[in-house]
């Protein structure tokens, strides 16, 4: 078995705290795996005794294999490229177990290992559940937010192609590397990006996608790359049955949720209905088209969808009406619905 010494400079390697001493301790004796009958007999014994407390505390196995390929992926030599396959030989097995689902933070994460000829593949998955809002650190560095209801899929190895597909709502702040742009792609459409930080909403349901950018520079694409944008900072594109729009827009109003804030500003009726909804897993309804043609600005934290809704009434010439959750004959709960519409002139007598 290893020292805790040695076991020490393993995890100072993978979580970006090694010294140049580690860094080549760690790559020359990984390069030598084969061969290293004490590093071998470590790594076998944490596969036949998965015991996930002493397993997780000694060395953090499940981010070895992701983490190892980014930092050694990322240099050239083939020296390192051969720390590579001896690391994904001795823990591909291990790997496939803790990549199972897991919780995280509200989420959840999982991978789905295969191998074709040498190179070792695996899909992951985050999610955020319904009414939750869940981070996430991709293997290259770049990290984010998901929100409530939203799904972020990538292979990996990931260095080499950074390639991601989203369902949902997600806030990015993407690692710069020239040489390697950054793709999103969703149901109709592909973002890609170098080190930019930007808000990207394509749910499956809605033909609709919206980008916001805050910093950096994004290039947006339908599914038949008939329509190429390139969006600059402060600039909103909404893509919606095939027709693009670009209007100015303030990037914080769009970042707020990752805070855990609502917040609108001179946004029309549809786009609060639909914002609601994700928020609080909820149907918001609009009984009237006219609806549509008022604004509402206001920040919300912390605040109950019944507070919401009361101060929305208080402010614009609109009523509420909260329908409880109805059991389906199936079992399984309907959302629980709102429904918004015009206020009634009272007459005066």
């Amino acid at each position: 078995m290893l020292p805790q010494n040695q076991i020490d400079r393993i995890e100072r390697y993978l979580n970006g705290e090694a010294n140049s001493s580690d860094i080549t301790w760690v790559e020359e004796r990984f390069s030598k795996a084969q061969e290293d009958p004490e590093l071998r007999d470590h790594l076998e014994s944490d596969w036949q005794n998965p015991q996930p407390d002493s397993i997780l505390s000694e060395v953090d196995l499940n981010h070895l294999l992701d983490r190892v390929h980014h930092q050694i992926r990322e240099k050239e030599d083939q020296k390192r490229k051969t720390t590579l396959h001896r690391i994904t030989y001795f823990y591909t097995r291990i790997a496939a177990v803790l990549l199972m689902p897991l919780l995280l933070g509200g989420g959840y994460m999982f991978g789905l290992w295969s191998k074709s000829g040498k190179e070792l593949t695996a899909t992951s998955v985050i999610h955020a559940p319904l009414g939750s809002r869940v981070s996430f650190n991709l293997p290259d560095g770049t990290t984010g937010w998901l929100n409530s209801g939203s799904s972020l899929t990538y292979s990996l190895p990931f260095a080499d192609h950074r390639n991601v597909a989203l369902e949902g709502e997600a806030w990015f702040d993407v690692f710069h590397n020239e040489k390697k742009p950054f793709e999103i792609n969703t149901v109709n459409s592909s973002v890609q990006v170098l080190g930019t930080s930007f808000y990207l909403s394509a749910y499956r349901d809605e033909n609709y996608v919206e980008v916001v950018l805050q910093k950096g520079r994004v290039v947006f694409s339908d599914s038949s790359k008939t329509k190429n944008v390139t969006l600059q900072p402060s600039e909103r594109l909404v893509f919606c049955h095939g027709t693009v729009e670009v209007t100015p827009a303030d990037p914080l109003k769009y970042k707020a949720w990752t805070d855990g804030k609502l917040v609108f500003r001179g946004d029309d009726m549809a786009e609060v209905a639909r914002r609601i909804e994700r928020w609080y897993n909820v149907k918001v309804e609009l009984a009237d088209k006219e609806l549509e043609r008022f604004s509402f600005r206001a920040t919300f934290e912390d605040d109950s969808l019944e507070e919401v809704l009361t101060l929305l009434s208080m402010t614009s010439p609109i009523q509420y009406k909260i329908i409880p959750r109805e059991l389906n004959s199936n079992g399984t709960y309907q959302k629980q619905r709102v429904i918004l519409f015009k206020k009634l002139k009272h007459k005066q007598s």
